[in-house]
Parts: structure tokens; sequence; C-alpha cells
């Protein structure tokens, strides 16, 4: 009998300005965390927040030992420009 797959679902947040930005992500127990959305409040988009909240997970990753598969557009947009995250993936 196998070990049934144990999928964690969390999130990263920033609260500013009564606002809250997220990046939606799960683990699953075997080495793996997707990402799967970022959402930044609509006042607070332009400032940066996206961009922190993904630089957080892939350091959550990397501290982790965590291979990431990144379904998230923006997420997959700052892997293009920052390709030090590249390595962490796992597929893309």
């Amino acid at each position: 009998m196998s070990n049934p797959t144990k999928v964690v679902r969390s999130r990263f947040e920033i609260e500013q300005d009564g606002q809250v930005s997220y990046l939606e992500f799960e683990t699953d127990g075997h080495g793996w965390m997707t990402i799967w959305h970022t959402e930044v409040a609509k006042g607070l988009r332009g400032q940066g927040i996206g961009l922190e909240l993904v630089t957080t997970a892939f350091h959550y990753a990397k501290e982790n030992s965590l291979r990431v598969d990144v379904i998230c557009p923006l997420a997959k947009h700052v892997v293009e420009s920052h390709p030090e995250f590249k390595a962490l993936l796992g597929k893309s």
C-alpha cells in the first residue's frame, strides 16, 4: 500500500494600505511546489508587489529544497527576467 500524497495549499500575502495581495501555491510532500496564481490588489499594481511575492516564493522553494512548477503567468514572466530562478524549475 502506497502512502497518500499530502498536498498543502497555502499562500504568501502582503498587506498594504488595507489591501491584500497574494501568491497561491501548494506543496505535495514529494519535493514539489506549484505556483498557481498571483493577485495584486488593483490599487497597488505597478509597485513591484507581484515581483516581491514571486521572489519570496522562489526563496521559500530554495530554502526548502523544492522543485518548482510554475502555472502563474506573472511568475513565468519573473523567471524569464530573473534567470537565477530557472535552476529551481522542475518543468516549465
